[in-house]
Parts: structure tokens; sequence; C-alpha cells
């Protein structure tokens, strides 16, 4: 391992990750994928999670390609990010650029039906019921001026 040239760019799932990383940290650049996901990954594909991935053959980095992309047959239900889909009532896990875009989606969706989460998303305003009298305000600041 010491006399391999290290690949300072590894590619999997259409992200570069730095390769002077350990696998189970460098994996999670790949959004969709925490530090619990990306353990279970290794333990799946049969690579050492503790080595760099840098310093990993292809046939390595193919086989953790493969267990991401058949990651929700790996898996228990309640570990999925994407748990009975509106949709299409399925059980998914997103990674990369599809959390962006199911997330605009699902944002889009509220706007459109004009639920409360949706119009509070169209004006820019606290979504979650966090408090709104004092902060969240945007450039126009309210406070007290003092008297020249």
């Amino acid at each position: 391992m010491a006399n391999e040239e290290i690949r300072h760019l590894v590619r999997i799932m259409n992200t570069d990750l730095q390769g002077d990383q350990p696998v189970q940290y460098a994996l999670t650049g790949i959004r969709g994928i925490g530090r619990r996901t990306a353990r279970i990954l290794t333990e799946c594909a049969g690579v050492d999670p503790t080595v760099m991935i840098g310093y990993l053959s292809d046939e390595d980095v193919q086989k953790l390609n493969k267990t991401i992309n058949d990651f929700e047959q790996n898996i228990p239900p309640w570990m999925l990010n994407r748990q009975k889909d509106p949709v299409t009532g399925d059980d998914k896990h997103l990674l990369g650029q599809d959390i962006i875009l199911t997330v605009r989606e699902d944002i889009n969706t509220l706007k459109k039906v004009r639920a409360y989460r949706g119009i509070r998303h169209e004006r820019g305003l606290k979504v979650r019921g966090q408090r709104t009298k004092s902060t969240g305000r945007g450039s126009t600041t309210v406070g007290v001026s003092k008297k020249k």
C-alpha cells in the first residue's frame, strides 16, 4: 500500500470524493449518506472502512458503487430517508441530486395546493413554527432608535 500511488479524487455516484480520507468518512461527501450509513455500506461491500479511499483498487470502488446502488435492499426500512413517498407510496433512499430535486418538487407541490407551509415558503417566512416577532427579519430591522 505504501508504494502505491494515491488517487486524490475518487469518483463514486457522480461525486468527486477526497482521496486522502478514510472510506467511511469520504463516503459522507455523497449527499444522502451519513457516517452510520457509510459504515454499513463499507461492511456490505467488504471494504476496510479505515483505509484511505485513494488507495482502493478499481474493483473495490466498483463494489462500493454497486453496494450504494443496491442500498435499499441491504438495510431496514426505518433507515431510509424517504419513507412512504406521497406519490408512489414506496420506501426509498434518495442519493445525490435526487434529494435536491425531490425537496424542490415537494415545496412546489405545497405552494400549488396553497398549503400553509407552501405559503410560508413563498413569502420567505419561517415554516416550522419558530418565533417571528423578534427574529428572522430581513434587512429592515425594527429596533429602538435613540433621539438626537
